[in-house]
């Protein structure tokens, strides 16, 4: 039997039409739709009826442009949906699983933070890789993603090592990895991935300010970037040559924050197995500040 969140669309329909559909009561048809709210899905209820709010990537509305994104569950409020997308790895889940919430509870980023997100103004989701690739080249996997978001909408540039900014450093967007390694090979990969689209937390920034693509026009675009870039793991190189042009941290006096101390001076070159040479030092993993240019 159909739910209502599987009738909805981006056009109005009736209370009547939908509860004939379902073979409910009007009364039932307005229940549910406040039951859907309160879990966060973006559900617009008028007088003209009931609709989905546009851009929504419901199911029955999205199109994975390619092999990644199938399958598909689309979520209201989870606690992460990096918990939920590593239960359903080790289910057995394949390549290109994808899990995406309206809200999180314990939504994080990158070194325990967490994550901000607005239901049906922010995309919060998760991507699972099998990407058979050796563990020294897990450390690209960020790059590229980063890379990949970059290109899918247009704007912006890259704070090492996938923050994505603003020309002004304002934050639209960050990627969390996190992986399962089975003895010298990665088992799978988690891709945690929050865009600010329509909405940002104070002092941050959103698409919306820049560029009008939906959320779902941002996730089918990043979904068909990373596929098209996932074959550059293979030469990192060419990967880092691309990743360097969109760089906002190259060329410029940075702060790196890292669990042995920090590390200031001029960010030069982002190193082949992705870590970031910083006045001379080589630093794998750590906070970026971009600090005042010099006169």
């Amino acid at each position: 039997m159909p739910r209502l969140l599987d009738l909805l669309t981006e056009s109005w329909q009736s209370g009547e039409a939908l509860a004939r559909a379902l073979g409910v009561s009007r009364a039932a048809v307005s229940k549910e739709a406040r039951r859907l709210l309160a879990e966060g899905y973006p559900v617009e209820v008028s007088r003209r009826g009931y609709r989905i709010l546009p851009g929504t990537p419901l199911p029955h509305l999205f199109r994975p442009p390619g092999r990644l994104g199938r399958p598909y569950r689309y979520l209201g409020r989870v606690g992460s949906t990096q918990d939920v997308l590593r239960a359903w790895a080790e289910e057995g889940a394949p390549e290109g699983a994808l899990v995406l919430a309206e809200g999180q509870e314990r939504g994080r980023g990158r070194r325990g933070r967490s994550w901000e997100s607005c239901p049906g103004a922010s995309l919060t989701f998760s991507l699972l890789l099998r990407p058979h690739l050796p563990l020294p080249s897990l450390s690209l996997l960020p790059l590229l993603a980063g890379l990949a978001l970059r290109e899918a909408v247009g704007v912006g540039g890259l704070k090492w090592p996938n923050d994505l900014l603003t020309e002004d450093g304002r934050k639209l967007a960050g990627v969390l990895l996190e992986a399962k390694a089975e003895g010298e090979e990665v088992s799978y990969a988690l891709l945690g991935v929050g865009v600010n689209v329509a909405w940002a937390p104070e002092g941050a920034a959103f698409l919306g300010e820049f560029v009008p693509l939906s959320r779902r026009e941002v996730l089918e675009g990043f979904l068909l970037r990373l596929e098209a870039l996932l074959p550059l793991l293979q030469t990192p190189e060419a990967l880092l040559e691309r990743y360097r042009k969109a760089s906002c941290t190259l060329s410029r006096r940075v702060r790196v924050r890292t669990g042995k101390g920090v590390v200031e001076g001029l960010a030069e070159e982002v190193l082949p197995d992705g870590s970031l040479l910083v006045g001379g030092v080589r630093v794998e993993a750590g906070e970026v500040e971009l600090l005042p240019l010099l006169e």
